[in-house]
């Protein structure tokens, strides 16, 4: 304990890190401010007595998870970050297929940053689609018969000024975000996640609370899950941690009077290169139908069809799986490319034993990272589902979503890699980090 309170102090006297840590907390303080400031319009009061007679075990619970009760509190920042997310899947993907965004890629900085400036454009584009869906929804909420949103203010003119309210709320969420990667500390996308998913913790918590005190729950059978839970949380530590070493050996040169090579260093192969990414990315897909189909609210058979989106339902947790799993391969793909690693591993006069360097040193490794990716994916996917499956054994809504499940994950991962970037400002400083070793495995 002595040890880990000397690291925090520790934090505090490296200026640069002490700077950027207070930077981030603050931009993320705004974040949750903006998650309270109602839209105009809306009756706060009825609109809260509304939300209590909505349960959160639908799609509609779990995107507010996301977005940390941005979007029952129908605040300006109600869609959250989760457009930005969905125009970087849809430019990355479009990457892999079409050919100007291939070219792009190859640019180096400057294609990097046209990429990001029509990620941009997309996000303004999901945005406004998203907040029109929103603004047929609450047009169509009341409580007991009166509507949230007073006759007289209802029409064209609210719903245009909401939805560019709700779509500048994204714009700027995705600006603090990037400025968090830049200035702060941690991934400020995941960051903004991260204290969403936070900020709905302590209400879970006190729904289990309450059902124990009204004899809905035994303590004991309360006790039996938090265990489980911390199972859980051990098993996607270790996942997210798990590495396969490849050596590599760098044969003797001799130039002039001095001696290279001769040793045997090792390429980590992480079981999870992409970490949380393919749990966002799939998760944000996930939320496109009940989007789009919350724009026909008056269609039965459309609205029966939204049934099988609810994440409870066995069509959607099959879909998120699949998902999960491809995205999975998708983003290793982008973060981990065997062939430059190969032919760095060529200029430099390394090879892999046994192995013809190059094309087949390639195949190796491409080889090995496809095996030890399928058990990670298929991990992750199982754990993503499993909130359906736990809210069937009478565990509320809100707290199924943090028994394993995309927030867990999402919590695990963005800690680590928050973490990581701690200690490597402590390090670079000659300061003890937080573990033994004086290193935290991070995804990098």
């Amino acid at each position: 304990m002595s040890r880990l309170t000397e690291s925090f102090r520790n934090i505090f006297k490296i200026h640069e890190l002490r700077q950027r840590i207070i930077y981030t907390l603050s931009l993320l303080i705004i974040v949750r401010i903006g998650a309270h400031i109602t839209l105009p319009g809306i009756d706060a009061a009825l609109l809260s007595q509304a939300m209590q007679n909505q349960t959160s075990d639908n799609l509609f619970g779990l995107y507010d998870l996301f977005v940390g009760g941005a979007f029952s509190n129908a605040a300006i920042f109600a869609l959250g970050i989760m457009p930005y997310i969905s125009s970087s899947i849809i430019i990355q993907l479009m990457g892999a297929v079409v050919p100007y965004f291939q070219k792009l890629q190859q640019e180096g900085e400057e294609g990097r940053k046209k990429i990001t400036q029509l990620t941009r454009y997309g996000t303004v584009l999901i945005s406004a689609m998203q907040a029109w869906g929103v603004t047929i929804r609450l047009n169509n909420m009341d409580f007991q018969g009166l509507p949230i949103i007073p006759v007289e203010a209802q029409g064209i003119f609210w719903t245009f000024s909401t939805i560019i309210i709700l779509t500048a709320g994204t714009v700027f969420m995705m600006w603090m975000g990037e400025q968090i990667t830049e200035k702060g500390i941690g991934n400020g996308i995941s960051m903004i996640i991260f204290i969403g998913i936070i900020d709905r913790f302590p209400y879970a918590i006190l729904d289990e609370y309450q059902m124990i005190a009204t004899g809905q729950r035994g303590l004991i059978i309360e006790i039996i899950l938090l265990a489980f839970m911390v199972l859980i949380i051990a098993g996607v530590v270790l996942v997210t941690q798990g590495t396969r070493r490849i050596p590599v050996q760098y044969a003797k040169r001799v130039v002039g009077r001095k001696v290279y090579g001769g040793v045997t260093q090792y390429i980590p192969l992480r079981v999870n290169t992409a970490g949380v990414m393919p749990i966002i990315f799939a998760q944000s897909i996930m939320f496109i139908p009940n989007t789009v189909l919350s724009f026909f609210p008056d269609s039965e058979f459309l609205q029966n069809l939204a049934g099988y989106f609810v994440y409870t339902s066995p069509v959607y947790s099959f879909l998120y799986a699949l998902m999960i799993v491809f995205f999975t391969y998708f983003y290793t793909a982008i973060a981990f490319n065997p062939k430059e690693v190969a032919d760095t591993m060529k200029k430099q006069g390394g090879f892999v034993p046994g192995i013809r360097p190059g094309k087949a040193t390639s195949e190796f490794i491409d080889n090995i990272l496809t095996k030890i990716t399928l058990p990670g994916s298929i991990f992750l996917a199982l754990i993503a589902i499993l909130p359906a499956f736990v809210s069937g054994f009478g565990v509320t809504g809100r707290f199924a979503q943090f028994f394993g499940g995309t927030s867990l994950l999402i919590i695990v991962g963005v800690a680590l890699d928050t973490l990581q970037q701690i200690e490597s400002h402590l390090l670079m400083r000659h300061y003890d980090g937080f573990m033994k070793s004086g290193k935290i495995k991070g995804r990098r």
